[in-house]
């Protein structure tokens, strides 16, 4: 039989108990408290992971000043990232409102004077197969023009309203920066400490993090907004209306395998043709297909190297989940969930070796030997 438990051990595992519900409890609460920021405080963590090279050598040219070499990389991140991507976002919203008001009239216009799929069964004849639903599609058109320019307007007015949310977290980003960039390796050590797993096991999680935020920023954001500076600049040389909207669309969907900024340009290609501007639409057709479509193949391996070790599937998913959860940021929260999900399962497999059953060899699959021609055939 085991020895009883003496009063001084009781008393410890009570303590450990309460001081890991205490614990707990206050954690959450704490995280509950400040879940508005959680988001920024992660951008921020991201950002002077990837700003701390630059801070090392700023830091060396004012001898060791660590607050003066943080300060002045925070100002670049203003002067250089920040400023100009607030203009972007200022110009593409009242870009966006201004194609929601002129959707509707610009479909009055053009359905004014004449039929729009008349039109389009005299150039094309064999679209006659859409005149029985002339009205119908010319409803729909009418529609779609109002119901655009009521959500772009609700878009606009929401972000207007938001404007203070976004400076206060636009600030705490900054400050953030600023102190990761300062204290961020000390506070990572201690905050590592805490964890019970061994030392190797942390630095690859911490490893992996980091270099699929890498990635993603080269890879991913980097790419995006080169191809949709350029399909907004085709836009802008043809004539499109909104050029850095269909710009910002474009540098959204190039996460989008096989179809890409495809989603947005393809369309405007056939409404050029639509309004009977052939040279337009091909012009076009040939700068986006050929200059926006094919530098994602050159830019891609030259930028992102291979720090993902991740599938291009569960690059996709995770991108695109994380867009649906936090917005634009899900560009790279998302790609930065997944590979934590990737590492700690390796870790998992790695511990449990033991107990797990080794894995099957793949073969490779056996054919049935081909029927035997009867005899005197």
């Amino acid at each position: 039989m085991g020895e009883a438990p003496t009063p001084r051990t009781e008393q410890e595992r009570i303590r450990r108990v309460v001081l890991i519900a205490l614990v707990s409890a206050v954690t959450v609460l704490f995280l509950w408290m400040i879940r508005e920021y959680l988001l920024a405080l992660l951008l921020a963590a991201l950002t002077a992971g990837m700003l701390y090279p630059i801070y090392q050598r700023i830091s060396r040219a004012f001898g060791g000043r660590k607050n003066l070499a943080a300060g002045t990389v925070v100002s670049l991140l203003i002067v250089l990232v920040l400023g100009p991507l607030i203009g972007l976002g200022a110009l593409t919203s009242v870009q966006a409102v201004e194609l929601g008001r002129a959707a509707q009239p610009l479909i009055q216009q053009t359905l004014a004077g004449g039929s729009l799929i008349h039109r389009l069964v005299e150039r094309y004849p064999r679209l006659s197969v859409l005149r029985p639903y002339e009205g119908a599609i010319t409803g729909r058109l009418e529609e779609l023009g109002s119901e655009l320019g009521k959500v772009m307007v609700g878009v606009f007015t929401t972000a207007a309203s938001e404007t203070l949310s976004f400076l206060v977290l636009a600030f705490v980003l900054l400050y953030a920066v600023f102190f990761f960039l300062v204290s961020g390796r000390a506070t990572l050590r201690k905050i590592l400490y805490y964890s019970p797993l061994p030392q190797d096991d942390e630095d690859r999680i911490v490893g992996r993090f980091l270099s699929v935020a890498r990635a993603t920023l080269k890879g991913t954001l980097v790419v995006g907004v080169v191809q949709g500076a350029l399909g907004g600049l085709g836009f802008w040389v043809a004539g499109i209306e909104g050029s850095v909207f269909w710009g910002v669309c474009m540098t959204v969907t190039s996460v989008v395998p096989s179809f890409g900024t495809a989603i947005v340009w393809v369309p405007a290609v056939g409404y050029l043709f639509a309004m009977s501007r052939p040279l337009a639409a091909v012009l076009l057709f040939l700068w986006c297909s050929i200059g926006v479509g094919t530098i994602d193949n050159f830019m891609r391996p030259w930028l992102v190297g291979k720090d993902t070790q991740m599938p291009d599937l569960l690059i996709l998913l995770s991108t695109l989940g994380g867009i649906v959860l936090f917005g634009i940021a899900g560009f790279i929260i998302g790609p930065l969930i997944a590979s934590m999900f990737v590492t700690v399962w390796e870790i998992y497999g790695e511990a449990f070796r033991d107990v797990l059953p080794e894995p099957a060899p793949l073969s490779r699959p056996t054919l049935p030997p081909p029927p035997k021609e009867p005899a005197g055939a």
